[in-house]
């Protein structure tokens, strides 16, 4: 297989990548053929998929022109993915210019891309750094430089939490985030589930069957677990919502996809 120039060595093109599968359904180009068919084998099982991930970015787009509104500056980005257009620096500095944004993923060829689309933007850089040890995130050069955590930040696990297994302890790793927080900061959290949403049980065991393949696996949880993740928060008002339901731009929103109302969102306040 050609390795394309953008990929960093030492990558194994043979496993897909969660975050490549994800740039494939927003029609990103950073992605390889093992990336592709895997989301074709995920679209088998649940055509609407690609809507999901449309209605993610949506959301998060949403969230961070909210936390602006708030007077938030400061963006911590974990799981950030593969840049695409309409990412949080492009919408947090289109409302705010001085706002700062640090993605962080796990990713080589997130962090690869995302160093290469953020040259010459000194308020945004990308950490190579994993959610399941927090401590690497805020210990990092990146984070020391960019951010202060005595002021606000909005912290976003988009899309990110479902590839973390129980085992991982992803409760643990939130909540120290949360306490590496000011007053004044926000939680920004979407999360797959096939609770409340037009997808059935077999479909998603289907889709998380491929994703176990993949880099990493697909873990669906129920809202009540979502809920779990905003311990010391306050929810914002709509609560833990289906994406197109939190602060839709028009109130048309039902005229969506019905695929897009599958998981959930939700915006957290630390008191």
């Amino acid at each position: 297989m050609e390795r394309p120039a953008w990929a960093p060595q030492g990558i194994d093109l043979s496993v897909p990548s969660v975050s490549r599968i994800y740039d494939y359904y927003l029609g990103g180009s950073h992605n390889f053929e093992v990336d592709r068919e895997a989301a074709r084998q995920a679209m088998e099982i649940f055509p609407g998929l690609p809507k999901i991930m449309q209605a993610n970015r949506a959301f998060m787009r949403r969230a961070v022109r909210y936390a602006v509104d708030q007077g938030i500056t400061q963006f911590l980005d974990i799981g950030s993915g593969i840049p695409t257009f309409g990412n949080v620096h492009e919408v947090a500095q289109a409302a705010s210019p001085g706002a700062r944004v640090l993605y962080v993923d796990s990713d080589p060829v997130a962090v690869a891309h995302s160093r290469a689309v953020l040259e010459g933007n000194p308020t945004a850089r990308i950490a190579a750094a994993d959610l399941r040890t927090p401590k690497d995130i805020l210990t990092s050069p990146e984070a020391t430089e960019l951010l202060d955590f005595d002021r606000p930040v909005a912290l976003l696990l988009v899309a990110v939490l479902h590839f973390l297994a129980d085992e991982d302890d992803p409760a643990a790793a939130v909540a120290e985030l949360r306490d590496a927080l000011a007053p004044g900061s926000l939680l920004v959290l979407t999360h797959a589930s096939t609770e409340g949403g037009p997808i059935s049980p077999e479909q998603g065991g289907g889709v998380q069957g491929v994703y176990r393949k993949a880099s990493s696996p697909l873990i669906m949880r129920t809202r009540a677990e979502v809920a779990a993740f905003f311990e010391g928060f306050e929810l914002i008002e709509p609560g833990l919502v289906s994406m197109p339901d939190w602060h839709p731009d028009t109130p048309a929103g039902h005229e969506e996809d019905p695929a897009a109302f599958v998981g959930f969102a939700g915006v957290g306040l630390k008191a």
